[in-house]
């Protein structure tokens, strides 16, 4: 596999683009020569609060990766995807389906809804052969990390988990600790 040429980010269910987290990977990535691409779910281009149903946001992943690869003049599987919470969950998604990528980074990974470990979002990990960048805080609500490191063994491409003490969820005030740590696995990725 050959270092990533481009990422796409996506928003978590609450936020769009410009959420703090992903102008910072994106700085900080630029900064390296790697096209970045924060892109909206079609739900918050409308203007509307709820996150639209997992097909239509599967669908906007394999048209943002698309587009990102015509603009950056890349091969599909030279792109790495990932975001924030649902959003890195729906590019996972779709690499799971077939979506070809280099790599993926998932921030704040939704494991399960919070205080429903029995609701497990994992059904699609045994078919993600890439190599994937987990990084949750050790106050995640939404899966701790036993929980995160125990599922994603069924994961076949190689994981790395990055933990940050003390974060919850939203890792707030953790933004360059988050950017950091996607920069230097990504650029790292050979």
């Amino acid at each position: 596999m050959t270092k990533p040429k481009a990422l796409l980010l996506t928003p978590g269910a609450g936020a769009d683009r410009d959420q703090a987290s992903l102008v910072a990977i994106d700085e900080a990535l630029s900064a390296k020569k790697v096209v970045v691409e924060r892109m909206d779910f079609p739900y918050r281009r409308a203007g509307r609060r709820a996150p639209d149903r997992p097909p239509v946001l599967l669908q906007a992943v394999r048209d943002g990766a698309a587009a990102l690869a015509a603009s950056a003049e890349v091969k599909p599987a030279s792109i790495a995807l990932g975001g924030r919470s649902m959003g890195g969950r729906i590019c996972s998604m779709a690499v799971a389906d077939g979506l070809p990528a280099a790599a993926l980074v998932l921030i704040s990974y939704p494991l399960h809804p919070p205080g429903k470990p029995d609701q497990l979002r994992v059904a699609h990990f045994s078919a993600l052969k890439v190599p994937c960048l987990f990084i949750s805080g050790t106050r995640d609500a939404f899966g701790n990390p036993d929980e995160l490191t125990e599922q994603t063994r069924a994961i076949p491409g190689e994981v790395t988990h990055v933990w940050v003490e003390g974060g919850d969820h939203g890792l707030r005030r953790k933004d360059e600790h988050v950017a950091d740590a996607v920069r230097s696995w990504l650029i790292g990725v050979t």
